[in-house]
């Protein structure tokens, strides 16, 4: 398997390069074979080659077997037309990565505010209210007068349908439960679709128990009782503000990792940002990157049918959890490590397991 490896800005290549051990470590016990190509994106591909990302970048992607991006200071990059181009927003789109599956789940010896709980948000990612891949050109969102905006939605059927039948297949694997979140007594037309294109597939699921709940009721059921659920599948925007809440109730938005999967591609990507503020600090969490990794091994071995890539994702996510549980982990989540110790930490573990 053939990895492009992008750092990115801030903690980016502090914990990229801990993600980066643990994958050559998963690769040496199981024989993955794991090829990992180094570039750059962000601000350092913007001051080398007046871009965050180029198309030389983009063909290199497409003909790898999956990326690992790093956090990214998308903030920073306001003006395309001078090459400041969200790397995140980039590849979901030039990618059709439609899938971002995010994982929560409260581990052994970090304290929550909650019952212990494992879910799965699957959050559409190429449409909805992101205004950067609504149109062909351009962006949704409208300046009409100094002082109006106007912001549009796209919502459609055949993007309904995979996100649905994603969120399903996951189901299958796990709980058999899916929970469906929109706003449809407002937005009656576009969330009617996405509930109508859920059923629809739910019909080829009979043993997958389902039922629905609007955004702003189901915030107050998460908080409440996150155990109560499995798979959780929404459109965008709410998938973004659902996903970070349930990694932060899982004890921190650094144990929240994520996979943006398409047909042929997936990228692993940590939920986090950047953190300019603690970069360089030996200080960032890379448990969210480590996650992450595991996933687009995980993507790969069901996609590929190839068992090793699965049981090499089982071991990095046990690994994980025993090392928050021994506490190699940092101040965030109850740990006195610091990054690279964490890394070193996590390789003797996976290796000795």
């Amino acid at each position: 398997m053939k990895i492009v490896v992008l750092p990115g800005d801030g903690i980016g290549p502090e914990t990229m390069a801990v993600a980066v051990a643990v994958l050559e470590a998963a690769s040496q016990r199981f024989g993955l074979g794991l090829a990992l190509e180094h570039d750059i994106a962000g601000h350092e591909s913007l001051q080398k080659h007046g871009a965050t990302v180029t198309q030389a970048l983009l063909a290199k992607v497409k003909a790898a077997d999956g990326l690992m991006l790093g956090p990214m200071a998308t903030y920073d990059f306001k003006d395309e037309a001078k090459g400041e181009i969200n790397p995140s927003k980039f590849f979901r789109k030039e990618l059709d990565l439609y899938a971002n599956i995010r994982p929560a789940r409260t581990y052994p010896g970090v304290p929550t505010v909650v019952q212990p709980f494992d879910l799965t948000v699957v959050r559409e990612n190429t449409e909805g209210f992101y205004a950067d891949r609504n149109i062909a050109s351009g962006n949704s969102e409208m300046l009409i007068t100094p002082d109006v905006v106007v912001s549009l939605r796209r919502i459609t059927r055949s993007c309904c349908e995979r996100i649905a039948r994603s969120a399903f297949e996951l189901a299958m694997v796990r709980r058999k439960h899916v929970s469906i979140v929109h706003k449809a007594n407002v937005l009656k037309i576009g969330d009617g679709m996405f509930i109508e294109e859920c059923h629809k597939i739910a019909r080829e699921f009979p043993e997958v128990q389902v039922d629905d709940f609007i955004v702003d009721a189901m915030m107050a059921h998460v908080v409440r009782a996150p155990q109560r659920f499995d798979v959780i599948v929404t459109t965008n925007m709410f998938g973004d503000i659902l996903s970070d809440l349930t990694a932060e109730l899982s004890g921190s938005l650094g144990l929240g990792g994520s996979v943006n999967a398409g047909l042929d591609h997936a990228m692993g990507q940590a939920a986090h940002g950047s953190a300019p503020d603690i970069a360089g600090q030996n200080i960032a969490n890379p448990f969210s990157l480590i996650l992450s990794a595991s996933q687009l091994l995980g993507w790969y071995g069901q996609r590929k049918n190839l068992p090793a890539f699965q049981a090499a994702a089982a071991a990095i996510d046990a690994a994980a959890e025993a090392a928050v549980a021994a506490s190699e982990a940092t101040r965030d989540v109850g740990g006195k490590l610091g990054t690279a110790e964490i890394g070193q930490a996590f390789v003797r573990r996976l290796l000795a397991a």
